[in-house]
């Protein structure tokens, strides 16, 4: 695997309102927020671009609405921005992908030449699925960081039910069967940008 110089990481989403499971239900991958702290160390390290994005929730009961705690970045994540020489950009979305927020993720990245993106985050089938696939659509080279994401149980037609991960792995296949993005281990991705 070739991680570019210049290869952006884009932290979809961590958030403090996806702590709340008492809303969201359970979740898979523990190891998740280390893993997501690794990519970031790396990268800050390397001097290679960081895109943080955050998700301003429209819906009032949502724990990532604006104005609540819950819509602030997690402390770890927090903690880190502004640290690396290599470029950082804050997007902020209502919608799913990273690319349809403010300011514009894709404009950005033409802008720095930037060619391969690397994304981490939360959900895996949600915002950093779609975020990939758009970026997948718009031909950037996208890696998926895999064990740097989760998700959480959810509920869907016919009284069909899947777990987290059951969900996360389907979301996997998905975009690595389908062309739309290599999904690969955060170790992996350490080991080819350092």
């Amino acid at each position: 695997m070739e991680i570019a110089e210049n290869a952006a990481l884009v932290v979809v989403d961590v958030q403090k309102g996806f702590d709340e499971l008492d809303f969201w239900g359970p979740r898979n991958n523990p190891g998740a927020d280390d893993n997501i702290a690794a990519l970031i160390g790396t990268w800050q390290s390397t001097g290679r671009p960081v895109v943080f994005v955050r998700h301003d929730s429209p819906k009032p009961q949502s724990p990532l609405r604006p104005g609540y705690e819950g819509n602030e970045f997690k402390e770890y994540v927090q903690e880190r921005r502004g640290k690396g020489a290599g470029g950082e950009l804050f997007v902020t979305k209502t919608v799913n992908s990273a690319f349809l927020g403010a300011p514009d993720l894709g404009a950005w990245l033409k802008e720095q030449g930037i060619g391969q993106i690397v994304l981490a985050g939360i959900q895996t089938n949600m915002c950093v699925e779609t975020t990939a696939r758009m970026g997948g659509n718009l031909g950037y080279d996208v890696l998926v960081a895999y064990d740097a994401t989760y998700t959480f149980d959810l509920a869907g037609p016919f009284g069909w039910r899947r777990s987290a991960e059951e969900i996360a792995q389907a979301s996997a296949v998905s975009l690595h069967g389908g062309g739309f993005a290599r999904v690969v281990t955060t170790e992996e991705v350490v080991g080819a940008a350092g």
